[in-house]
């Protein structure tokens, strides 16, 4: 069932808004063949002969020449060659065998020759080639110490083609290079040698014909793709494992998504608002409106424990932001200052604060040695770790920040400004992109490939907009809907297997689970007896994710281990109902409850 069927507003957060079957290879019986193996050999079917496939699509002699290839590349020479020499069929033509020899072998002006009898090309594709092949030439020329040479090189073989000006110029600056070193730096080239003759003749097969030079590891290529549609396909996917079975079309079972409570953590002593897991996931962080925040230890996948509780607010906590090493976090009050922390001993290394200042969101630079902070006071401040003041944005036509992201490449910042507005700047071009919401916008998250822009609005609907996507798009990429918020601040997040889902929390005090490609509603996830403001992801374990509470509570979710609950083929959102007992387990300074099956318990 579970898995591969292969082994193998504004953070104000109290008030309210103002708003096919497997096909053999035919081989010939052999001396080492049994009996057995040989009766399971089959013809490929074929509709005339020149066909393959139940629909009639795929040349037999092009699926030929690529398991051919295949095998070359896997370093079965005398298999590929036996397969060329039953079938009749070869990889590639002899003219194609000396055009490649030739590049291998450093013989360029031959090789040029040779490009002409490959196949009728047009007169540019036919110039566009000539000129990474003698560019190759003039190179290594250059790597030899030949100057005079690729000086003429440049100007009678390759200036000629007059193509490429802007690099032919290039070139000619690159002729008095002090250095190979500083040579090969410049031109991003890998020194004269096989490496860059491999490249170049990659480079080649982008401009012939498939037909004449087949692309490099085509079948793989092929099998990636089909495996990749097989897995997007699938609205459980969620492994550790990338690997995908080959012996049967990929499905994976609702098992595979986290629905079950694992542990329930009760140290906070009032609402819990935000939490976040560590970018290596060891460790997950909370704030609370209690005046505290805790930075939790995960211990093994199902299980957390109290590893510092921070205290030094005089209001409550309301954000957290982990350091892109984990090896620092910071704390943000409601409307108040922010504090560095130090994660291993638990210690405030610095609190930034301004006069007036009411900061109630962070993001880090990917430096880890920056961050930047927003608030209700209208500006947005970038700090070092000193608590210097490197750069502040503020006007009169600046409007509060209620919510702020960098992304991972440190390109892009993305604010949440008043009520509607999502504006991303690119701190690269100088440059601001704003988006409008119609609804008033309670809170942002940014997917780990720095593209995708998810946010939460007070009208039960969360929107993912790309922000690689033209600027003149108006309208967001995907919509979720099913939770409840009318009131709060909600946060949502990505997360499993290549974040394929989208999670929330919601004022109905359930957890709420979307498939993010088809935007179906595929877990409703009851527990909490408050409003859930905040979830979170384990970024490295796609089994295990956080939920927090009004009810003062954090909870633990991972994997239901017991036999299948609903039917593959529903496609209702299914309603965890398990009814679970509980166990109490006492650590150093937390009380947790674990849930386990009524029918574990008393078990050792």
């Amino acid at each position: 069932m579970g898995g591969d069927d292969c082994d193998g507003p504004p953070p104000l957060k109290r008030i309210k808004l103002s708003i096919s079957a497997t096909k053999s290879i035919p081989v010939e019986a052999s001396p080492v063949c049994t009996t057995g193996l040989a009766s399971m050999a089959r013809d490929l079917p074929s509709s005339n002969g020149e066909t393959l496939g139940s629909k009639g699509q795929i040349r037999k002699t092009e699926f030929v020449r690529i398991i051919t290839q295949a095998l070359f590349s896997l370093g079965f020479q005398k298999t590929a060659t036996l397969l060329e020499e039953e079938s009749g069929v070869t990889l590639q033509s002899p003219v194609i065998t000396q055009f490649r020899n030739e590049i291998f072998g450093g013989k360029f002006d031959e090789s040029v020759s040779t490009l002409r009898k490959v196949a009728p090309l047009e007169h540019e594709t036919f110039k566009s080639a000539s000129f990474l092949i003698l560019q190759q030439k003039f190179l290594e020329l250059l790597d030899a110490g030949d100057t005079l040479a690729a000086l003429q090189t440049l100007r009678t073989e390759i200036s000629p083609l007059q193509i490429n000006t802007d690099r032919v110029h290039e070139l000619a600056t690159w002729v008095i290079c002090p250095s190979k070193e500083e040579l090969k730096e410049k031109a991003h080239w890998e020194g004269a040698g096989v490496d860059s003759r491999a490249r170049l003749l990659r480079d080649l097969q982008e401009l012939l014909p498939p037909s004449v030079m087949i692309p490099e590891r085509r079948l793989e290529h092929l099998v990636d793709q089909a495996l990749t549609k097989q897995r997007e396909a699938c609205k459980f996917h969620n492994s550790f494992d990338n690997a995908l079975c080959l012996y049967t079309d990929h499905r994976c079972g609702r098992d595979k998504i986290p629905s079950k409570t694992l542990q329930v953590l009760t140290e906070h002593e009032d609402e819990v608002w935000f939490i976040q897991f560590s970018h290596d996931g060891k460790y997950l962080a909370s704030a609370s409106k209690d005046l505290s925040a805790i930075i939790w230890e995960v211990v093994r996948d199902d299980f957390v424990r109290v590893k510092h509780t921070l205290k030094g607010h005089s209001k409550p906590v309301s954000f957290v932001a982990w350091s892109p090493d984990d090896t620092m976090l910071l704390t943000c009050g409601n409307e108040e200052m922010v504090k560095l922390w130090d994660v291993q001993t638990g210690e405030c290394k610095h609190t930034f604060d301004k006069q007036n200042s009411m900061f109630n969101s962070c993001a880090w630079f990917p430096d880890g040695k920056r961050f930047v902070s927003g608030g209700t006071d209208k500006c947005i401040y970038i700090w070092d770790l000193e608590g210097k003041e490197i750069d502040v944005w503020k006007g009169s036509r600046m409007p509060r920040i209620n919510d702020i992201a960098i992304t991972r490449d440190g390109i892009h910042l993305v604010s949440i400004c008043g009520d509607k507005d999502i504006r991303i700047y690119n701190m690269e071009l100088k440059s601001e992109r704003v988006i409008e919401e119609e609804k008033p916008i309670t809170s942002l998250s940014v997917s780990k490939d720095g593209r995708f822009l998810l946010v939460n609005l007070v009208s039960q609907e969360i929107h993912l907009w790309d922000i690689g996507e033209d600027e003149k798009t108006s309208k967001p990429a995907k919509k979720y809907r099913g939770h409840r918020q009318s009131k709060y601040v909600i946060r949502s997040c990505f997360g499993g297997s290549d974040q394929a889902f989208i999670l929330s929390g919601s004022e109905d005090s359930q957890v709420y689970l979307w498939h993010r490609g088809n935007c179906e509603l595929l877990e409703i996830l009851p527990g909490h007896a408050g409003t859930v403001n905040c979830v979170s992801w384990n970024p490295v374990n796609p089994h295990m994710f956080a939920s927090a509470s009004d009810d003062h509570s954090i909870r633990i979710w991972g994997l239901n281990k017991s036999p299948s609950r609903t039917n593959l083929k529903s496609h209702k959102p299914h309603l965890n109902t398990d009814e679970n007992t509980r166990r109490f387990v006492k650590w150093p300074h937390v009380v947790v409850h674990t849930f386990v099956p009524e029918d574990t318990v008393g078990e050792p």
